[in-house]
């Protein structure tokens, strides 16, 4: 494999910041749109084991109660989601559309009969799947990858466990199991790990300049004869 295929694999895009910032900005404006003129979009988030709840999958993600409640999501949405778009490009639009509706539908299976609204869903989908996603990759970058996200990002955890009433932790815990099945279900990697010359199936020991500094013993010796100045090696 060419030495330089992660570089060409993991490669910068401006779709990595601009499609997290658009969502933030977009989340934002929904918000104003709701205290500039005094409407209120609850009634358009998940509501558990009701037909007309199940719109809330698509639309929850961008509706918001408070500003704090937003600012706390529009962060990891723009950390999260630039990570996804960088490392994982070519899952990242099943990532998000396959998190989206799983984690939106077993919220809506799982939850407490309120309307259950905000994109912590999402930040848990892609939490879970970056994290999981690294390990299973077993690819340097990524296993490095998901320990970052785990040291800035862990402390979210508690939160997929009752510990507040006023949070949707079966959002979080939606969103959470959502990023481990599509973690374990998305097969291809987006890097190939680097395979060796020794590491491959059709290696000779003895054409490997290096090994042959060594002798059957394990001696290292310092000028190996060549098969060319071997004098058993002689065709007639």
């Amino acid at each position: 494999m060419d030495k330089t295929q992660d570089h060409k694999d993991i490669q910068f895009s401006i779709a990595t910041i601009l499609y997290p910032f658009l969502f933030v900005v977009l989340a934002w404006v929904v918000y104003w749109i709701q205290i500039r003129f005094s409407y209120d979009f609850t009634s358009f988030g998940i509501y558990p084991r009701k037909l007309s709840g199940l719109k809330g999958i698509v639309c929850s993600p961008l509706l918001h109660g408070s500003v704090q409640h937003l600012y706390n999501n529009s962060i990891p949405v723009l950390v999260l989601g630039g990570i996804l778009l960088h490392f994982y490009r070519h899952q990242s639009l099943r990532v998000l559309l396959y998190g989206l509706l799983l984690s939106g539908i077993l919220t809506w299976i799982i939850g407490r009969p309120a309307y259950h609204i905000g994109a912590s869903g999402l930040i848990y989908t892609l939490f879970s799947f970056i994290f999981f996603k690294g390990i299973v990759a077993r690819h340097y970058r990524l296993v490095a990858l998901s320990l970052l996200v785990v040291f800035v990002y862990g402390s979210m955890l508690w939160y997929v466990f009752p510990i507040d009433n006023n949070v949707s932790w079966e959002g979080h815990l939606s969103g959470f199991i959502s990023g481990l099945i599509l973690a374990l279900s998305i097969k291809e990697n987006l890097v190939t790990p680097h395979k060796y010359e020794w590491e491959k199936d059709d290696f000779d020991e003895k054409s490997d300049p290096f090994i042959r500094h060594f002798d059957d013993d394990g001696n290292f010796i310092e000028s190996p004869e060549s098969e060319e100045d071997d004098p058993d090696n002689v065709s007639l």
